[in-house]
């Protein structure tokens, strides 16, 4: 019996070692070498004490940072370790009812601003942990975080402008800002205007 299970056992264990230890220890192995900040998380230290990564969006609701896109994440907004979007469809009333939520949320918060608001600003992303946001949706919180900074609406918009990225290659994607590392940027202007 054991002659009829040994190829298939052998070959079972042969591959666990393959793809189950060698393979996975040689990529981690290249990504170190090759990338090792992306491999490591793309954390963002402040004063040497992790503050956030570039790559998982987070919840800012003071007025004097920027916000980032909503979170469907679950069971609450911005679980990292639930990425995933509300799966509900474009004529889900459940839908409509966030969406006008988080409408009367920012013009609540900024009841000043008449401009239109940007999508991006009131529909989760398919991941719900997005860290970017377009550049209409920062310039759309531009004066109300100028305004609760004290500073100066062209202050505030350099700094969009120096932390933007532009489409990969030029064509994929959108013109967008990190909200983590424009919120830090921002944090380090204040700390400047202020001395």
């Amino acid at each position: 019996m054991f002659r009829i299970f040994r190829p298939a056992l052998t070959l079972f264990l042969a591959f666990t070692v393959l793809t189950g230890l060698i393979y996975p220890l040689i990529v981690t192995g290249l990504a170190q070498v090759a990338f090792p900040w992306r491999a490591n998380g793309s954390v963002i230290a402040v004063g040497g004490k992790p503050v956030g990564s570039t790559l998982i969006g987070q919840a800012f609701s003071a007025p004097q940072y920027f916000w980032s896109r909503p979170s469907a994440t679950s069971p609450y907004p911005d679980n990292g370790l639930a990425s995933g979007g509300s799966n509900l469809g474009p004529t889900n009333p459940a839908l409509l009812d966030a969406v006008k939520a988080r409408i009367a949320a920012l013009r609540a918060a900024d009841p000043g601003n008449t401009a239109s608001i940007p999508v991006g600003l009131v529909t989760a992303s398919g991941s719900g942990l997005d860290p970017d946001i377009s550049l209409a949706a920062a310039e759309y919180q531009r004066d109300r975080v100028a305004h609760a900074r004290h500073l100066s609406p062209q202050q505030v918009q350099a700094l969009i402008n120096r932390e933007a990225h532009e489409p990969w290659l030029g064509v994929f994607g959108e013109p967008r800002v990190n909200v983590l590392a424009l919120n830090l940027a921002l944090d380090k202007l204040h700390v400047a205007h202020v001395d």
